[in-house]
């Protein structure tokens, strides 16, 4: 057994090549060195629910990259929350934020934020109905 140059025990004759550790870019590299996500006020929660809007443009264009086409491709078959693009993309969640920035100002997607917990209904009134219908 042989060791690598970072201290990895290697079978004799076997190599490491850059391919195996998969493709390398660097998430300022995907996002132009933004960090900010699209339009001023959007905030994209994890739990952000992402759809893919009908009467958006093809998917085709030069504004798209590989990443943005990768995400709209994932929003094609169901809506989407930030953090699920995130993992089918596998991407980061901040990169994945500036992405469907992008992809809002350009009008691809949709973005509805979940209802807050404070807006929800009661749960001692949901309670009282479950127990009314079944008194029906």
């Amino acid at each position: 057994m042989t060791e690598d140059m970072t201290g990895v025990p290697r079978e004799p004759g076997s190599q490491w090549y850059d391919n195996e550790a998969g493709p390398l870019v660097r998430p300022y590299a995907m996002t132009g060195g933004r960090t900010k996500p699209g339009p001023p006020g959007v905030r994209f929660d994890l739990i952000a629910l992402v759809t893919l809007d009908p009467g958006a443009p093809d998917a085709d264009g030069p504004a798209l990259g590989p990443e943005h086409r990768a995400l709209i491709d994932l929003c094609r078959t169901e809506t989407q929350s930030v953090a699920e693009l995130a993992a089918g993309a596998d991407l980061p969640v901040g990169v994945v934020r500036v992405l469907l920035g992008d992809l809002l100002e350009l009008g691809r997607v949709t973005v509805s934020r979940p209802v807050p917990p404070a807006h929800l209904p009661d749960e001692r009134i949901l309670r009282e109905v479950i127990e009314g219908l079944r008194a029906l």
